[in-house]
């Protein structure tokens, strides 16, 4: 596969050239997402709207992730390469699906979590590593998403 071949996949897999930071660039693709998160809170949406309208950027980009995931292993010759970062934009988008309002702190909180849940990999994000192609890719940083988000909930019910 030549670079022009590539191109649309690589530059989603890199969420734009995200993952060509030279230093983290998983936490650069996650600045990404939270960037994302941002913009879409600024949106004239509140309640419901503003969760579905976060949920559906999230969907988009997932399936486009394990598209462009699967390409980019085939391009970069190997599994899971550092440089494809979409999975870590979908699960930080999804760390903040019920907040999609985050204020400062909430965003800080969560972009820890879900860095520290991304690196440990608990059962089964590790596991779903496995899964062939973009989807294990993608996967294993949902599931990260998915715990980081279960988090924020439950210290935003305590805190209430």
């Amino acid at each position: 596969m030549t670079e022009r071949q590539a191109g649309p996949a690589i530059w989603i897999a890199t969420a734009g050239g995200a993952g060509y930071f030279p230093v983290a660039p998983g936490t650069a693709g996650s600045l990404v997402g939270v960037a994302i998160v941002v913009g879409l809170g600024r949106l004239p949406l509140r309640g419901i709207a503003s969760i579905a309208v976060l949920a559906a950027a999230s969907l988009v980009l997932f399936a486009a992730g394990v598209w462009a995931a699967g390409e980019a292993e085939e391009f970069f010759g190997r599994t899971d390469p550092g440089k494809v970062v979409m999975d870590e934009v979908v699960g930080q988008m999804l760390t903040f699906l019920l907040i999609p309002h985050a204020t400062w702190k909430w965003l800080i909180g969560g972009f820890l979590l879900f860095r520290a849940f991304d690196i440990v990999k608990p059962f089964p994000a590790r596991q779903a590593e496995r899964i062939p192609r973009g989807w294990g890719i993608m996967v294993d940083d949902v599931i990260a998403g998915l715990y980081s988000l279960a988090v924020l909930a439950v210290i935003g019910l305590v805190h209430r």
